[in-house]
This record gives C-alpha cells, structure tokens and sequence, in this order.
C-alpha cells in the first residue's frame, strides 16, 4: 500500500497503541472492538512494511521505526484535530482585531458614530479600519481585501459566494440655503433645471440618477460645481445660489447645523436601497457574525425615517407664496 493511500483512521490506532502498548486497551480508548483494532494493526503493518508492535514482557513493544514515530505522529494529529476543531466563540470584550469595511462617505457619515459607540462600550479592543469603495466592491470582497461591504442594493443571484443583508432604504430631495430664491415660488422641472447646480459625483464621472430624469422630460442641468464626497458640499449651498440634490439622510444631518431648507425634488427621482455584503468564506466565523450584526443594529439607531417633515417650496417660506 503507497504511504499516500493510509487511511488516517489507521494513524489514531496507531498513537492508541504506542500510548496503551495493548490491543485491548487501545480498542477501548478508540470505542472499537478488539478485532477492528487488531485489523487496523494489520492493515498499518502492510502499509509500513514493518510489525510496529512485537509482542514482549508485559505487553506489545513498539519496533524502531514506530518508535522513531512517536513524537511526530501525536504532534500530527494534535494539528488535525485543531484544524478540524470548532472555531473558538468570539469574545468582544477581549478580543483584540482589525475589521476592513469597504464603503463610502455617505454610509460612514450616518453608520459609523452608533457604530464606533457600541464597540467602545462592548469591544474596547476592536479597531476598525475604512476604506473607499466603488465599482470594485464585489472584487474586493472575492479577493479578501476587506472583511465587508456596504453599498447600493445590487442582485447577487450572478456574483458567486457573495452575501447580503438589507440596512435601510433613503430618498433623494433638494437642499437650498435659506432666502433662495427658489423658495416661495413654483418649483417645476423647468425652474430646477435652471439654476445652477452642486453634483456629489463619488467617481468623478458626470451625468447621475438627477440627469437621467430631467433628460427624461428633455431638460438639461448646468453642473457648477462636481465634488467626491459630501464633506464640502452643503457648506457651499449654504452660501450660494447653487442647488443639491443627496440622500434625505444626509440632508437632514445638514440642515439640523447650517441654514439650509430641505425641499422635494419637482421631478420623479426614484429612491435607493443600501446593503451589507460579504463572502461565503467569512459566512460563519463569530468574528465575522458578531460585526455584522453590530453594523445591522448601527443601521437601525442610524436611520429612522421621520415622515412628513420634507417642506414644499411654499412652506419652507411659512406658505407665503411669492408672484413673479
């Protein structure tokens, strides 16, 4: 028999064998009969071309060679036996670990302070390290390069070994400084469209989901200024004439500190869905659970909706409507 070819069974007789020196008592340790063990001992005979065990005072007596194994063989399948043991449970109060999340701005801005307080209340030792995402979000997640995701709700029926989890629905409106000259007056696609315009363009490329409606009624937008992220942006409104259209969530975050007026949209401009991502290689690893049932729970406390309280153009002037 090739040495390739050993049932590994057959070692763990063996290790009983030299740690017993008895058929008997190995065939007990094992939960086997005495004649399976007695095969298994034939059978590892054959494999090894060598006795192994020889009879001798007081017992069997292992020959040179399985003597010679010993020390090998019981590190092998202590090694085995942690390669196939169950994960140990993840303890964060303890725990001492870097996780990557890959994400953009919008999703650090609302998730990552509940986020950060509930790490520092139950897992004071758990770093967190943030990197930007965009179109490469499920390469990164197939290589490895971080441990989750989040981003826009996509289908995963045709990404192979990739996961996910809802975290919260947003809409779109318009954010206008206070005394805009908007305000008050008729808000139609038309008077959108022609006022100049701050567009939050993540990877640089112009043109979004705001474009593609008002091209959709054959109107055009001036962009006057494109940014990367929404740091800069509504600081900028609050002190122009310029117009934003970004995430409902977001807007309101703004409004509460600079004076801005959040109004809706005056064209049809469809909502979005965000989503947690991972690979099936971190599926079931407790680390891996426990951090995306944290970020799940920061979503929750991040994101309650508070219908009704987006104005119209009227009411964002206390209903006094203005006449051209």
């Amino acid at each position: 028999m090739a040495d390739d070819a050993i049932d590994l069974n057959l070692l763990r007789v063996l290790d009983a064998l030299l740690a017993t020196r008895s058929v008997t008592a190995a065939a007990e340790r094992l939960g086997l009969s005495q004649s399976a063990t007695s095969h298994a001992l034939a059978r590892l005979r054959d494999a090894m071309g060598d006795a192994l065990l020889v009879r001798g005072r007081g017992g069997l007596v292992p020959t040179a060679r399985a003597e010679a194994m010993r020390g090998d063989l019981a590190d092998a399948l202590a090694a085995m036996q942690r390669v196939v043991a169950r994960p140990e449970p993840f303890e964060p109060s303890t725990a001492r670990r870097t996780f990557r999340i890959a994400s953009a701005d919008y999703t650090e801005f609302l998730l990552l302070p509940p986020l950060m307080r509930r790490l520092a209340d139950s897992a004071p030792h758990v770093d967190l390290v943030m990197r930007n995402t965009g179109a490469e979000l499920i390469g990164e997640l197939t290589r490895g390069d971080c441990d989750v995701g989040i981003g826009p709700a996509v289908s995963t029926n045709d990404r192979p070994g990739i996961r996910s989890r809802a975290l919260f629905d947003d809409a779109f409106v318009c954010v206008v400084r206070r005394d805009h000259p908007a305000l008050g007056r008729r808000w139609t696609p038309e008077r959108f469209a022609g006022f100049a315009h701050a567009f939050i363009a993540p990877r640089g490329q112009p043109g979004g989901i705001v474009d593609d409606a008002l091209a959709r009624l054959g109107l055009t937008r001036r962009v006057a200024l494109m940014v990367p992220d929404f740091l800069a942006a509504p600081f900028v409104i609050a002190q122009t004439d310029l117009v934003l259209t970004l995430p409902e969530r977001v807007a309101r975050a703004f409004a509460a500190s600079l004076p801005l007026v959040i109004v809706p949209p005056p064209l049809e401009v469809a909502g979005f869905s965000m989503m947690l991502l991972w690979h099936d290689r971190v599926h079931d690893e407790p680390g891996q659970r426990w951090l995306r049932e944290r970020i799940v729970d920061a979503a929750q406390e991040a994101t309650p909706r508070a219908p009704g309280r987006t104005k119209s153009l009227d009411a964002a002037r206390g209903g006094r409507s203005r006449r051209r």
